[in-house]
């Protein structure tokens, strides 16, 4: 069976290159041997390079196992889990998440860390966003403005609570400026930053991509629904259980919480995320 899997890249070449290609992924050896883990991951955390380095440092410490990133949105993770063709999922949809979990494709669900989603887009701001009370204010505006509107339209976790936000503010729009990416969410903000729109990201994404000149910047995260929450689940009736129970014990282990901690301090001045709980 073949699934989109995405190639590593240069960091500083993620905000202009996204190649996926198709690879076998439903054997449990790799070509050395090692027991393959497949983890379906969200495209904002992948570009981040938060799970690179958590993946190499498992590796390091498991070299029994070969991790397979298989970078998509949360609607596709989950996907990927229902057919088994994944047998570790980090995604950022709670409803959803705990809809798989009830549904018995996963064995449970532990929230690992956090950021937040933001409203980015051009530092002119013709919409006024940067004014608005809350969310719903900040998109009433930008229809009111006509202003364009970038959306992933990928059935993502970004893509699921930018639907909620603007179902909160009336009613998604449909008018040529609100255009649907099917991206993910780096390429999105190259497509929004190209076209002068506003675009919901998380805020690592966001970081990463300025730090490579991406002439994007917030302009609004205010109100109850900008936090942003990423989630372990391990897929039920999988070949390689086990190896996706030790990259999930792993992952929740001190070793990578330090690495969690600290990763984008020392290049962007803060942390890009939290972990759950601190």
């Amino acid at each position: 069976m073949f699934t989109p899997v995405r190639r590593r890249v240069p960091r500083v070449a993620v905000a202009g290159t996204f190649l996926l290609f198709g690879l076998g992924i439903g054997g449990c050896q790799s070509d050395d041997s090692r027991r393959v883990v497949r983890v379906a991951s969200t495209t904002s955390l992948y570009d981040t390079g938060l799970l690179d380095e958590l993946v190499d440092a498992f590796s390091a410490e498991r070299p029994e196992y070969a991790v397979q990133i298989i970078a998509v949105g949360t609607g596709q993770a989950l996907s990927l889990g229902e057919r088994r063709d994944a047998d570790l999922v980090i995604v950022h949809a709670p409803e959803r998440e705990e809809q798989f979990v009830a549904d018995g494709y996963g064995l449970r669900r532990t929230t690992l860390m956090r950021n937040d989603f933001v409203i980015a887009g051009p530092e002119a701001d013709p919409a006024r966003i940067s004014e608005a009370e809350d969310s719903s204010d900040a998109l009433r505006r930008i229809i009111a403005a006509e202003a364009r509107f970038a959306s992933r339209g990928d059935d993502s976790g970004t893509h699921i609570r930018e639907r909620f936000l603007w179902d909160a503010a009336g009613g998604r729009p449909e008018a040529d400026w609100y255009m649907e990416v099917g991206q993910g969410m780096g390429a999105t903000l190259m497509f929004a930053a190209e076209r002068r729109a506003y675009a919901l990201t998380d805020r690592a994404t966001l970081t990463v991509l300025q730090a490579n000149g991406l002439d994007l910047v917030e302009l609004h995260s205010r109100g109850e629904y900008f936090d942003n929450l990423y989630s372990l689940i391990p897929v039920t009736d999988v070949d390689q259980a086990t190896g996706a129970t030790a990259f999930e014990a792993w992952m929740l282990s001190e070793a990578a919480a330090a690495i969690i901690r600290t990763f984008g301090e020392q290049r962007y001045g803060s942390p890009l995320f939290t972990l759950s709980g601190e």
